[in-house]
C-alpha cells in the first residue's frame, strides 16, 4: 500500500493535574524533517519523541504540537504582583510631589489596576521521580496521534495509488498504439519518398537509382527505430505497478522511474518522424506530468 505524505492526527489525555493535547501535521518533503513544539519545561522529552516520529514516518515535513492546560480543579489562584504594586505606588508619589495632586490609592483601587493580580503560569520543574511517568504517557499520546495520522495518510495514499494506476493504464494504452504505429513509419516514409522521386522524374532530368533509394530507406529505418524505447517503457510501467503495492517508502523510486519514462518518451519524440506517433508522445508527456505531480505526494 502507498502512503501519502499529507495527513493530520491528534490525541489527548489527562495526567498529573493537566490536560495534554498532541497534534501532528505532515506535508510533502524530500526527507523526514520533524519540528517539535513543546512547553518550555518539557524540552527534556524532545529527543525521545522525535525518535519515535522518525521511526514510524519515512518522509515528509512533520510538525508536532504538544499543549498542556491545568485542570480546572487544579488551577492556581491569582497572586499579587508585588512589582506592579510598587510601580503604581511610586507613580502615585511622583504625581503628589511633582504635580501637587492629593490622595493615595486605596486597596480597592489598587486591586482594580491592570497586572496587580495575575495568574501564575503553573510551570514548575518536573520532579525526578515523575520524569519516567511523564515520558511514558507523552510517548503513548504521541503514538496514538501518529496512528491517527498514519490512517489518514493511508487513506489518501490509496486514492493516489488508484489515480496513478488509472494513468499507467492510459500510458499502456498509448504504448500499444505506438507499438502498432511503429512498423508503418518506415513504409509511410518509403511511399512518400518514392512518390516524390517519381514526381521529379517526370521531365526526365532526374535519374532514378533504386539502390540509393534502398540505402536511404535503410538509414531512416535505423534512425527512427523505437523498439528499445518501447520495451523499456513497458518494463517501467510494470515496476511502477509493483511499487504502488509495496509496503515500503516508494516515493523516491517512483520519482526516478518517472524521470526514466520521460527520457524514453522524449527519445521517441526525437526519433519519430511521423505525425500519429508525435501525437501519442504529446499525450504520454501530459500523463507523465500528472503522474509526477501525484507521485510527489507519496511517501
Amino acid at each position: 500500500m502507498s502512503f501519502s505524505m499529507t495527513g493530520y492526527g491528534q490525541s489527548a489525555f489527562h495526567f498529573g493535574g493537566y490536560k495534554v493535547q498532541l497534534e501532528i501535521k505532515s506535508v510533502n518533503h524530500r526527507y523526514c524533517e520533524v519540528m517539535m513544539r513543546l512547553p518550555r519545561e518539557w524540552t527534556y522529552y524532545e529527543d525521545g519523541l522525535r525518535k519515535i516520529v522518525q521511526g514510524r514516518l519515512k518522509r515528509g515535513r512533520i510538525d508536532v504540537y504538544v499543549m498542556k492546560e491545568k485542570e480546572e480543579d487544579q488551577a492556581l489562584p491569582a497572586v499579587l504582583n508585588e512589582q506592579a504594586v510598587r510601580a503604581y505606588l511610586q507613580a502615585a508619589e511622583r504625581l503628589e510631589s511633582q504635580f501637587g495632586m492629593q490622595g493615595k490609592p486605596s486597596i480597592v483601587d489598587m486591586l482594580g489596576l491592570p497586572d496587580v493580580m495575575v495568574q501564575p503560569d503553573g510551570t514548575s520543574p518536573i520532579q525526578e521521580e515523575q520524569k519516567d511517568e511523564w515520558e511514558q504517557v507523552l510517548q503513548a499520546g504521541l503514538n496514538e496521534a501518529l496512528s491517527s495520522l498514519e490512517q489518514m495518510r493511508a487513506r489518501e495514499g490509496l486514492h493516489l495509488a488508484n489515480d496513478l494506476e488509472r494513468r499507467i493504464t492510459r500510458l499502456e494504452s498509448l504504448h500499444t498504439e505506438m507499438l502498432a504505429l511503429a512498423p508503418t513509419v518506415v513504409s509511410d516514409y518509403r511511399n512518400k519518398l518514392r512518390q516524390r522521386l517519381t514526381e521529379l522524374q517526370e521531365d526526365g532530368s532526374f535519374p532514378f537509382d533504386e539502390h540509393k533509394l534502398g540505402m536511404e530507406i535503410a538509414v531512416f529505418a535505423d534512425r527512427s527505430n523505437i523498439e528499445e524505447e518501447l520495451t523499456r517503457l513497458l518494463s517501467h510501467f510494470g515496476q511502477c505497478r509493483e511499487l504502488l503495492k509495496s509496503e515500503e517508502s516508494v516515493g523516491r523510486k517512483l520519482d526516478f522511474l518517472i524521470q526514466e519514462m520521460n527520457r524514453e518518451v522524449n527519445t521517441i519524440g526525437s526519433k519519430a518522424n511521423h505525425l500519429a506517433l508525435v501525437n501519442r508522445v504529446v499525450e504520454m508527456k501530459a500523463e507523465l506530468e500528472k503522474i509526477r505531480e501525484q507521485a510527489a505526494n507519496i511517501e
